[in-house]
């Protein structure tokens, strides 16, 4: 037995430590984010397991069935969503939730609530679960500086605002990548410890992508600048190569890429979707602020997107995200169509 190779797998920067090594860089802090937290880790953990399972329960017969005890069993993104709600609520430090799930928002206790206000996505991208394409939970918190009756407004801010966001992506390996406003890290999970380890330290985007995002199927109802633009990542006119497109279809798989190799991921408005498909709180802000703390930009082809003020908590807007010097580009397309 290798005990050397043993002690040196108990020093490992686990989440866990590395939130509280955060937390005691605030003397003041009491420990309220770090539970909350936790609690998140712990759903995203679930989620994963039961995610790796669901073609099996599939297989034998389990999903839109009841088991033994007689329990119906729910599709993955319900059940995603109720371990969410059930995470948050019990950690005692949320008081308004927004879930991508649920038409409304879900509203704590008095005798459980916190200051905190988490809006999620439980599982993006959950009509690609039947074909094994990486999915992924996204989550953005805002923190409430009194402790009034909690209502709307409490969510209805610019993603500036945000004191943290993430996402877990459920692929290859379980991977969840988090700022708190203090750069990116990205943490694994390492199936036998059941502990999300720091694989991915700060975080840092290339500055300029050889990779673009984007559903081409939507061509024929684009705008100029985005027609533009796409035709410019496959005919450059500057002599250098073109992009390689790259689109999976699940938003958290495409933005992981694009952090980690650079390039530029787009949501598009169209003649079809003039705000274009993804949701500002709970799929734009989390990204868009997880991007700029990496030194990208994220820009909705009107504004930078987290200056945006949403006025529903499932609005929608375009969304142009990446690489600094990308995302620079279609700026200026947009800018040109302006005058």
């Amino acid at each position: 037995m290798d005990h050397a190779a043993d002690a040196q797998r108990t020093d490992l920067m686990t989440i866990t430590r590395f939130v509280l090594n955060e937390q005691s860089k605030y003397p003041e802090s009491r420990g309220d984010f770090t539970i909350l937290l936790s609690h998140i880790v712990l759903g995203c953990k679930f989620v994963c397991s039961a995610v790796n399972k669901a073609g099996l329960a599939k297989l034998i017969g389990l999903a839109g069935e009841t088991n033994v005890q007689g329990e119906e069993q729910k599709k993955l993104d319900v059940l995603s969503n109720e371990v969410f709600i059930k995470a948050l609520v019990s950690s005692g430090r949320t008081c308004i939730l927004v879930s991508e799930e649920d038409e409304e928002p879900t509203y704590v206790e008095p005798s459980r609530r916190g200051r905190y206000s988490v809006v999620f996505d439980p599982l993006d991208g959950s009509s690609n679960i039947d074909c094994g394409v990486s999915i992924g939970t996204i989550f953005g918190i805002y923190h409430l500086n009194d402790s009034h009756e909690p209502n709307l407004e409490d969510v209805l801010q610019p993603g500036k605002n945000m004191v943290a966001a993430g996402y877990c992506l459920y692929g290859s390996s379980c991977t969840l990548v988090l700022s708190t406003g203090t750069g990116v890290n990205g943490f694994t999970l390492d199936p036998s410890l059941g502990e999300f380890i720091l694989t991915h330290p700060d975080l840092k985007i290339p500055k300029k992508g050889k990779i673009y995002s984007v559903n081409e199927g939507n061509a024929k109802n684009w705008d100029g600048p985005t027609a533009k633009y796409v035709e410019k990542c496959k005919f450059p006119t500057d002599g250098s190569p073109p992009k390689s497109l790259r689109y999976v279809g699940s938003m958290v798989a495409d933005v992981h890429r694009t952090l980690l190799y650079g390039g530029i991921f787009l949501y598009p408005g169209d003649k079809k979707s003039p705000n274009g498909k993804l949701r500002v709180l709970y799929e734009v802000f989390p990204m868009a602020f997880l991007i700029e703390e990496a030194g990208g930009q994220a820009f909705t082809g009107k504004i930078r997107a987290l200056d945006l003020v949403p006025k529903k908590i499932h609005e929608r807007s375009p969304i142009f995200l990446g690489s600094y010097d990308d995302v620079e580009e279609i700026k200026a397309l947009y800018a040109a169509a302006e005058e």
